[in-house]
């Protein structure tokens, strides 16, 4: 199939739609290959018009920009608990419907069912895994009867993850967030609206690019040895083309939706 531009993009949310469609939960799907960008399908599939909008662990609000700059939604409330990264997000003064707080996702500042949607992407896993219970429970008593949630976690597996677990193995925490979710779900607190697998594209130039991006983070002290230093250095060289080194790392995503 020949197929390009916004037909391409047209074709896989559709493989990603008829691929998905469950009513149990799963950590992951390996079948699903689809490269996807999230951001735009987020934006798609999510009814932000108007909306009053948390984000949870914003990060470098690159997302929240891409959010506030449609201009459709009312209002974002971003949260970050990353306070290097906070104070960053106090210098933005283009973004007029964004407010920006130190916070995380175990205490939203919001009132109970004051909000339409609740974002949250590669975060969860970051949570405490005593707290990520109730992380889950302060996204539903803070989400509006029918609001949803937008729950994105990457899956344990993938080149990528190969290359990341030799300094920063996150399998038990994704496994620990998974939990969490199924649990909300199973007691009722929220309900599974639908899931989402498939694949993103991540490039880097060079290892130096990769160290920047992937090692030398604010939110977490990568402080590696010089033996496991050389390790993931080497095992990404593996990959290095004279364009640089493209993974394809699997995604879940978790629609989660407030009971009416």
């Amino acid at each position: 199939m020949n197929i390009t531009g916004r037909e391409q993009w047209t074709y896989n949310r559709m493989l990603i739609n008829n691929a998905t469609l469950t009513e149990n939960m799963k950590i992951a799907d390996p079948t699903q290959t689809t490269i996807v960008n999230e951001v735009r399908l987020m934006l798609d599939e999510l009814p932000f018009d108007g909306a009053r909008v948390v984000e949870l662990g914003c990060g470098k609000a690159e997302k929240t920009r891409t959010l506030a700059e449609t201009g459709r939604c009312r209002e974002i409330l971003a949260l970050e608990v990353d306070t290097i990264q906070h104070a960053r997000h106090l210098e933005i003064t283009d973004l007029p419907t964004v407010r920006f707080l130190h916070a995380g996702a175990e205490a939203i500042p919001a009132d109970e069912a004051s909000v339409d949607i609740v974002i949250m992407f590669k975060s969860l896993h970051h949570v405490p895994v005593a707290l990520m219970d109730q992380a889950l429970s302060e996204i539903a008593r803070v989400l509006k009867p029918g609001g949803l949630a937008w729950i994105s976690e990457p899956v344990f597996a993938g080149e990528l993850n190969e290359i990341m677990r030799l300094f920063n193995d996150e399998e038990i925490v994704r496994e620990a967030a998974f939990a969490a979710l199924n649990k909300a779900v199973s007691d009722g607190r929220l309900t599974l609206a639908r899931q989402y697998f498939f694949q993103t594209r991540s490039h880097f130039d060079d290892f130096a690019a990769f160290a920047q991006r992937m090692i030398q983070v604010t939110h977490s002290n990568h402080s590696l040895s010089a033996e496991t230093y050389a390790a993931v250095q080497q095992r990404f060289a593996t990959h290095l083309t004279t364009e640089g080194a493209t993974f394809h790392s699997p995604q879940r995503v978790d629609l989660l939706q407030k009971p009416r």
